[in-house]
């Protein structure tokens, strides 16, 4: 039934929800993503929260956000869409592996320019590179959904590809590896530090008591003092 869906008169209809589903999955992974950037300090760096929420600067803990809101979207998407899509959680796994490997090869290609060419890094640069591999892993999503079904990948290759990614995701972050994919990496200076900090206070966004935090524009806002304090007699 499944296979006719996707064929004839029902191509477009079931492509096109399919698609709708798909552009939604990348506007919640950009948002619940960009929560997950805070909530470990909003939550008083509660460890359990650091399993879905970034502890850290560095890539690896930028990836981690996208992953858990791209794994919750597929499981509700299932209820909805399977009926309409062949492949369903090969197309999954294949976005939620492929979003985080896109995200890192291109982000470290353009820091590689950023060292090269001299340029200041960019933030609306950064949050494309994010966005351009949500997209990615979302298109491939759907085009594996919409494809007949495939009969070279078995059940138990899908499961064991979801099995190591939430290994990897769950754990990595509590026993980081010593390589500078997990090094955190504060306003784009490495701090030799890595999964779960000793000491948040010199990283903190927001505000807390008498002394304030930098704001989302942290970065900006730690130059800022650093001028001041240079200009200081």
């Amino acid at each position: 039934h499944r296979q006719l869906v996707c064929a004839g008169n029902g191509l477009m209809s079931g492509r096109s929800k399919l698609l709708c589903w798909e552009i939604g999955c990348i506007v919640w992974i950009a948002m619940a993503g960009s929560l997950l950037h805070f909530a470990f300090e909003l939550s008083e760096y509660w460890r359990p929260m650091a399993v879905m929420a970034a502890v850290n600067e560095s890539a690896w803990e930028h990836t981690k956000m996208y992953f858990w809101p791209g794994l919750l979207f597929a499981l509700v998407q299932y209820t909805y869409t399977r009926k309409l899509a062949n492949n369903y959680w090969f197309g999954k796994v294949v976005a939620l592996a492929l979003t985080p490997l896109l995200i890192l090869v291109v982000y470290f290609s353009y820091l590689e320019y950023v060292d090269f060419s001299g340029v200041k890094p960019s933030l609306p640069v950064m949050l494309t590179i994010m966005i351009t591999g949500i997209a990615a892993g979302q298109l491939a999503s759907w085009l594996i959904l919409c494809a007949r079904p495939l009969h070279g990948i078995t059940k138990s290759q899908v499961a064991a590809g979801y099995a190591v990614l939430v290994l990897a995701f769950s754990s990595l972050t509590y026993f980081p590896p010593r390589v500078f994919v997990f090094e955190n990496f504060y306003c784009y200076q490495y701090t030799g530090e890595y999964g779960i900090l000793d000491n948040y206070e010199p990283y903190r966004v927001f505000y807390k008591g008498e002394r304030p935090g930098g704001g989302v524009n942290y970065c900006a806002t730690l130059a800022q003092q650093a001028t001041s304090a240079n200009n200081r007699p």
